[in-house]
């Protein structure tokens, strides 16, 4: 009867030992060939992943931690009218992933998020995990970066990918061919972004001054046009030939003469 009762205390022992392990270990993301790729809430409720995932630009797995699907429940059930409409459009951008043709996508279970929150779990599953981050937020950007994780930002890469001019800004350009219309010329830009500038077909060869107008993508590169700007000659004063009309002095006054009496004689006479 004793053995029984210390084969049964052992297998006890020997189960909570294991669920403690299980509890205490820390979540791995699933090994690939490919690098990971952690998503935060404010990724996903951007919904911009969703494009760049489509082109296939986004290459390895996908990684979705629960506790941030947790976090936008959370703002989906709590959070005034504003941020529950974004935290269900995040929700619902991760099922558009998981249904996007040849992605692949891993819901993570990484338990609660602990004291330091959601941020901090997912610094801590990047670097046990050596996945890239990518995030939308700014100070968990900061953070990710400084403690060596490589951080992905969906609006450092649609600045990137901007156009170098938009319509209304203005610059001087050299135009060096003619373009598909004779009144048309074509200059290049600095990085090798055509621009076609109407009414310049005359002036070949000449560096001008040009107000942009409207862009077009297409799939050989962006291509921008443009119209010529006048240069403003300074205008030339015209010669005044009018005769100057000379001020006329006016007549100095004569004092009227003061007639001499006999006294103002002797008085003269004394000063003498």
């Amino acid at each position: 009867m004793e053995i029984l009762q210390t084969i049964i205390l052992l297998l006890v022992l020997l189960l909570t030992l294991y669920v403690a392990l299980k509890q205490t270990r820390s979540p791995r993301i699933k090994s690939t060939s490919l690098k990971s790729v952690l998503l935060d809430s404010s990724a996903l409720i951007d919904g911009r992943i969703l494009d760049v995932a489509r082109i296939g630009f986004l290459g390895g797995t996908l990684v979705v931690p629960s506790s941030v699907l947790r976090e936008m429940q959370y703002l989906a059930d709590n959070a005034d009218s504003e941020k529950r409409s974004r935290a269900r459009h995040g929700l619902d951008v991760v099922k558009q992933l998981q249904d996007l043709p040849g992605s692949d996508v891993e819901i993570l279970d990484d338990g609660l998020p602990g004291e330091g929150g959601v941020d901090e779990r997912l610094v801590q599953l990047a670097k046990t995990s050596s996945a890239d981050l990518l995030t939308l937020d700014f100070n968990l950007n900061k953070v990710a970066a400084a403690e060596g994780i490589r951080v992905l930002n969906i609006n450092e890469l649609a600045q990137t990918l901007r156009m170098s001019y938009l319509p209304g800004e203005k610059r001087h350009i050299t135009l060096v061919n003619k373009g598909q219309d004779k009144t048309q010329a074509v200059g290049y830009l600095e990085d090798g972004t055509m621009v076609v500038v109407e009414n310049a077909g005359s002036q070949i060869g000449q560096s001008v001054e040009v107000e942009f107008t409207r862009a077009l993508q297409t799939a050989a590169g962006k291509m921008l046009f443009a119209k010529k700007l006048r240069s403003d000659k300074p205008q030339q004063q015209k010669p005044n030939n009018k005769p100057s009309k000379s001020v006329a002095k006016k007549p100095t006054q004569r004092q009227p003469r003061k007639r001499q009496t006999p006294e103002d004689s002797l008085v003269k006479l004394a000063n003498q």
